[in-house]
């Protein structure tokens, strides 16, 4: 990831404060159930006697103190742990309540950046930190049915609006799903508003949620980086670059709204192709045809896209209007 020292400080500085954050969370708790559960604090001071003393016979060499250290540092434990669950607290209350409990938010494992701290310089180098609202209402929980028309068919596939749709949800949490077992890829595309960008945004806040790096640009973006790393030779641009056919999601949003030339149709073939040699998962919308896609970008980027990508076709009603019409819609599992 192509941080500068401010960038890279800037997010240590989030690491550390995190870090005070649950040590003072973590007093407060000890602070306050020491007063209301006496007996809590006198296992943790036999605790810590206990390893103190058997430490200082081990390296007497008494070999029994391991043992029998072993068995009365069981026995507090669970004793502690019993005590917590019948005052109605979780075992555990007294660990950090971690952001990312696989570096316990150091950003670090084993002298190698965690994935939550990639995924960190990802939105601060791309400046996507906004994303990350947009998914707080655009996720499955709040997806609903109840904009697709069960009338509507289309004579293609003689299925509905509302029949479409659902077959869309039901490919993209398969895709979740097999994610880290089944190399797929995702290409939205139809009309204006029926919700491609938003089954976008719910795939990816799954991912991110799993801690997986996901990199989201509308194609104007997209190409504005490629741009950059052509013409401006610049270390920074081209580490920016790279990290595109590195992260595990890429999304792709309004294929077909950026300026179109010989050079976007060459980078879109070169990216496309790259992260399918990588193997790299991507999701694709445009509100283009098929037939527009090919014309625009070439037959030889069509020919990827239709033979590594699941094609999903929505139609129905623009559902921006419909919100506005009908805002109190409520959604639909």
């Amino acid at each position: 990831m192509a941080l500068s020292n401010t960038q890279y400080n800037s997010l240590i500085r989030r690491y550390e404060a995190k870090q005070l954050e649950n040590h003072h969370i973590v007093m407060e708790r000890i602070n306050s159930l020491y007063q209301k559960i006496p007996r809590l604090a006198e296992i943790d001071h036999a605790i810590s006697s206990c390893s103190i003393t058997e430490a200082k016979k081990l390296i007497e060499g008494d070999e029994s103190a391991l043992p029998l250290l072993k068995e009365t540092l069981s026995t507090l434990i669970a004793e502690k742990k019993q005590l917590l669950i019948s005052h109605g607290y979780p075992e555990n209350y007294f660990e950090p309540p971690y952001d990312c409990p696989d570096c316990k938010d150091t950003g670090y494992i084993g002298g190698k950046k965690c994935h939550c701290f990639k995924q960190a310089a990802i939105d601060l180098v791309y400046t996507q930190s906004n994303i990350r609202q947009i998914l707080q209402k655009e996720n499955f929980q709040n997806f609903s049915f109840d904009y697709y028309s069960d009338s509507i068919k289309n004579p293609s596939t003689g299925l509905t609006s509302l029949a479409t749709a659902k077959q869309a949800v039901s490919l993209c949490m398969d895709f979740i799903k097999t994610f880290d077992k089944e190399y797929k890829n995702l290409f939205f595309y139809g009309d204006i508003g029926i919700g491609k960008t938003y089954l976008s945004n719910c795939v990816a806040k799954e991912l991110l949620d799993s801690s997986h790096s996901v990199i989201y640009f509308s194609a104007s973006s997209l190409f504005h980086i490629f741009e950059k790393n052509t013409f401006e030779k610049e270390t920074s641009s081209k580490e920016d670059y790279q990290n595109i056919f590195e992260c595990d999601l890429l999304i792709i949003d309004d294929l077909g709204t950026e300026f179109s030339n010989s050079f976007t149709t060459s980078q879109l073939f070169l990216c496309l192709n790259e992260r399918i040699l990588r193997r790299k998962s991507t999701i694709i919308s445009t509100n283009l045809s098929l037939g527009q896609l090919a014309d625009i970008y070439s037959e030889r980027t069509f020919s990827r896209i239709s033979s590594n990508y699941i094609m999903i076709k929505l139609f129905g009603d623009d559902i921006r209007l419909q919100k506005k019409l009908h805002p109190l819609v409520a959604p639909s599992k």
